[in-house]
């Protein structure tokens, strides 16, 4: 993660501290966290992450609310009792000194237990994001997870009782995985009421088992088209249910555009623009078809909300060329209005085949 990218307005300044492997009790069949955040394994000595928290710092933005240090790559309550504390203590510091308000971590979900929660007792650590990645026991075993989804239920009712956030971490595409079983996990998952979540496509990443499945031809990863396809609905659900989906697709890295890196499978730099492209997509051909009246060459206008006209048009003006070919208009013109929701499309006036009337619908439904 860079420093614009924790910085994005509206959403709190993460302080990323990567332990790639930390806690780790073995390799899970996808994993080369090494790779993913260009890193070695573990944290570092505790001076060595206090200047990179402090180097991070400096490029705090004014009027930023919430600020927070977090542990990613690792298992984080895996790691020996000390080890957690010691960290823990090097983040506290600046939460005492007023230059951080909080602490998060990633974790599996069966290291949250009462002992591990307990160390967390005297420090301010507020969020926990859990490992989860399927709600389905048999691809939990296909991966070599090491834990149950009756684990992960527990997990997140134990960091509840502690008052903490949770986040799930989900993935698709996984070995023995389908997208019906990804939209079964997706609800069982919604049901849980976590704070958010994050989705993740498969990827066959170098010198991870999967690399060397794929060589082998025992797995195939999803498709780009049918990862952004499945993620779409299964983002529609979340957000339907009022938790948010704040990342979807890993986080663009000289590591993973190195071509060497990901052997194969649906990675892009931009998969959650592509995503929000596809619902947008599907919310105004839903909407163009239900007011289609006859064949015959027209025009018509589109409008979203000012920040979403890049998502609407698609990647280079992809979903306008789509619309114009599916329903033969001719002019397709996309119009930003404030007046809008955030996550709707509305036909602001068409002719030809389609009804002069308004209309409009909603990217989901609550």
């Amino acid at each position: 993660m860079t420093p614009a990218a924790a910085a994005e307005p509206g959403r709190p300044f993460v302080i990323p501290v990567f332990i790639p492997y930390a806690g780790c009790p073995h390799r899970c069949v996808f994993c080369n966290q090494t790779e993913i955040t260009q890193a070695e394994c573990g944290a570092g000595p505790s001076a060595a992450v206090r200047d990179g928290i402090e180097a991070f710092l400096k490029h705090k933005g004014p009027g930023r609310s919430t600020v927070q240090i977090a542990f990613y790559g690792g298992n984080f309550l895996g790691q020996a009792p000390d080890e957690i504390c010691r960290l823990l203590d090097v983040a506290e510091g600046f939460v005492r000194s007023g230059d951080v308000d909080g602490i998060r971590f990633s974790t599996r979900p069966d290291t949250v237990t009462p002992d591990r929660l307990d160390l967390l007792a005297p420090v301010s650590v507020d969020t926990v994001e859990l490992g989860v990645q399927s709600m389905d026991d048999g691809v939990l075993a296909a991966s070599r997870r090491g834990h149950t989804a009756g684990e992960a239920r527990s997990a997140v009712r134990r960091l509840k009782s502690r008052g903490l956030s949770v986040g799930l971490q989900l993935m698709v595409g996984l070995p023995g995985d389908s997208p019906e079983t990804s939209l079964r996990t997706t609800l069982t998952a919604a049901d849980l009421a976590p704070d958010f979540v994050r989705i993740y496509p498969t990827l066959v990443l170098k010198e991870s088992r999967l690399a060397l499945w794929h060589r082998q031809g025992r797995y195939t990863p999803l498709s780009l088209e049918a990862a952004v396809d499945l993620v779409s609905r299964m983002y529609g659900v979340f957000m339907g249910r009022g938790i948010p989906v704040v990342r979807m697709g890993l986080q663009a890295s000289s590591g993973l555009d190195d071509p060497e890196t990901v052997v194969a499978g649906p990675y892009h730099p931009a998969f959650g623009h592509l995503v929000l492209s596809e619902l947008f997509l599907k919310c105004a051909a839903g909407l163009l078809a239900e007011r289609r009246q006859a064949a015959a060459p027209s025009t018509a206008a589109i409008e979203v909300h000012p920040r979403n006209i890049s998502r609407m048009r698609g990647l280079g003006n992809k979903n306008v060329e789509i619309l114009k070919a599916m329903f033969h208009i001719d002019k397709l013109k996309i119009i930003p209005n404030p007046a809008v929701s955030t996550t709707a499309v509305r036909v602001e006036r068409t002719d030809g085949i389609f009804g002069g009337a308004h209309g409009g619908c909603g990217l989901y439904e609550r």
